[in-house]
């Protein structure tokens, strides 16, 4: 019975990760809105390391189309524009010196569609993760049975995993439509 609880458990484990993941990726997906958490995959030479951008300067945004990037040395400035306009995020950033102002504008309708494809991508995944951590699950339980589980304890547990998949499928679904209703509101 103990195993049963395990199984389950480690299943509910991954695909909770699998929803913070998800969480993770769709914040990254700009929406028209300045949002710091769209520069977390920048990285920055600094030093001679790769470094997060967030860990070499201050992040800020002081209204909903702009981002500003303090950088904690002025020599580091040139290296964190650089990495910028090499990103995928499709943005030029404006340089005074001091700081660096990233003007966020507003999306077309093409790059709308675009991000709300992506969008969709990311939620798939998730839901790929979702739906292997549920077969892995029903895979060991099934292992259990063969090897003295009683049969019917199994299905119970199959069906309880079953649930637990549906409800983080359906959070997956919930966490897409609200960034796609994000994206496409202009």
């Amino acid at each position: 019975m103990e195993d049963i609880k395990v199984v389950i458990e480690h299943a509910e484990t991954l695909m909770n990760d699998a929803i913070s993941f998800l969480d993770e990726q769709l914040a990254r997906i700009r929406a028209g809105k300045a949002n710091v958490k769209i520069l977390d995959g920048i990285m920055v030479m600094y030093y001679g390391n790769m470094t997060p951008l967030a860990n070499v300067s201050s992040l800020t945004t002081p209204d909903a189309k702009t981002i500003l990037i303090t950088p904690w040395e002025k020599s580091i400035i040139k290296d964190i524009e650089k990495a910028i306009i090499d990103s995928d995020l499709g943005i030029t950033p404006e340089n005074n010196g001091e700081l660096i102002r990233i003007g966020i504008p507003p999306l077309t309708e093409e790059r709308r569609k675009q991000l709300a494809k992506q969008s969709k991508h990311e939620a798939e995944t998730a839901k790929v993760s979702v739906r292997n951590a549920r077969r892995d699950a029903i895979d060991q339980l099934k292992k259990m049975v063969k090897n003295g589980l009683a049969e019917d304890m199994g299905k119970d547990a199959e069906a309880k995993v079953q649930k637990i998949h549906d409800k983080f499928v359906q959070k997956i679904d919930e966490l897409y439509a609200a960034k796609e209703k994000e994206i496409l509101t202009i």
